[in-house]
């Protein structure tokens, strides 16, 4: 997915929640957008005002969870000069910034319960008064809300409103994890990488080695759509050969053998041992007989359990074998190893 409503993917989970936004655009009611980091609930809220007939007026954004508490309820609805200290003047509230057009509340289960019962009376009664007023102000106003919590179980509890829960939702769309969305990890990485070696400025686009498709495929991807384009963009801006397949990738940009370490062991602990770096079990052999034999085949069993412990992920491989990059390639070579094995 990418800013300016523009939506890739081809599994029917995603097609699905793709069709009711656009089903519910039209209407006038309250949609709640429910999902996980990184799976697109902005650009759902674009696509139901895009698709609406408020399209020509403001869409305002807002993110509950970036504003301290006592900050709140002032963007919202506004505040007169001098309502509180640091209040020199007027201002108009997110409301107001949206007559006409649509609100989208992003991170909405974050709003405390003071902000969830004016919220509730703008919402039922189109009226929103600002801080230091007693006037209260007509707007027209349709929202969209997003979240990543369980919004009901949060209601059972008493920590989120029911009754504004139950205004907000006329419409809940919830959107998969990429996780689940059969095919379209293949289909984004592809249009990710078109575009990021169009900027850089490469003449064609090599697409990925089939490991590195593979080790796409394979990841279970916590951070969904935003993860997956950090990961190849980052894949691309790292490699050299523009002519050939892409043949690495980073997950965890975080990994390096200087990153800081947390609490060390006990002095009188032993030394734990790497589960990256962790050998296998010797092999075999007649140690006067085959020295040279023995020696090649105990490295590439060495090699070979440490790319797996990686995921076949050549640079942290070399990295925790103490090896450089050009290194641990000739033994991959030497030993003919590929991810198949």
């Amino acid at each position: 997915m990418e800013r300016g409503n523009q939506f890739v993917g081809q599994s029917g989970a995603f097609l699905d929640a793709v069709e009711r936004a656009s089903r519910a655009a039209p209407m006038r009611r309250p949609v709640l957008v429910v999902g996980e980091r990184g799976t697109g609930k902005e650009l759902i809220a674009e696509r139901l005002h895009r698709l609406s007939t408020r399209w020509d007026e403001p869409l305002v954004v807002m993110n509950c969870a970036a504003l301290p508490e006592t900050l709140i309820e002032a963007e919202l609805f506004g505040h007169e000069a001098g309502a509180f200290t640091g209040a020199t003047k007027a201002r108009a509230g997110r409301f107001e910034e949206a007559d006409k057009g649509t609100l989208f509340l992003d991170e909405l289960g974050t709003l405390s319960t003071g902000a969830q019962e004016r919220l509730l009376r703008a919402v039922e009664y189109g009226e929103v008064t600002r801080i230091g007023s007693s006037r209260p102000m007509r707007v027209d106003v349709r929202i969209v809300g997003a979240t990543n919590e369980d919004l009901p179980a949060k209601a059972e509890q008493g920590e989120f409103r029911a009754d504004l829960l139950d205004r907000l939702s006329f419409e809940v769309i919830t959107l998969p994890p990429l996780r689940v969305r059969e095919g379209d990890v293949e289909v984004l990485a592809d249009y990710f990488g078109r575009r990021m070696a169009a900027e850089l400025g490469w003449e064609g686009w090599p697409g990925f080695a089939p490991h590195v498709a593979d080790q796409l495929e394979r990841h279970d991807w916590p951070g969904n759509v935003r993860e997956l384009r950090n990961v190849v963009e980052r894949a691309i801006y790292r490699w050299d050969d523009w002519d050939q397949p892409i043949g690495h990738v980073v997950f965890d940009p975080f990994d390096s053998p200087w990153k800081p370490a947390g609490p060390g062991p006990r002095k009188d602990s032993p030394a734990p041992q790497s589960a990256a770096t962790a050998a296998p079990a010797m092999p075999d052999f007649d140690l006067v007989a085959d020295l040279r034999g023995a020696v090649d085949a105990h490295e590439r069993a060495i090699v070979e359990h440490a790319l797996g412990k990686h995921r076949w992920n050549q640079r942290q491989t070399a990295k925790a074998l103490g090896l450089t990059y050009d290194q641990l390639r000739h033994c991959i070579k030497k030993h003919g190893l590929t991810d198949d094995d």
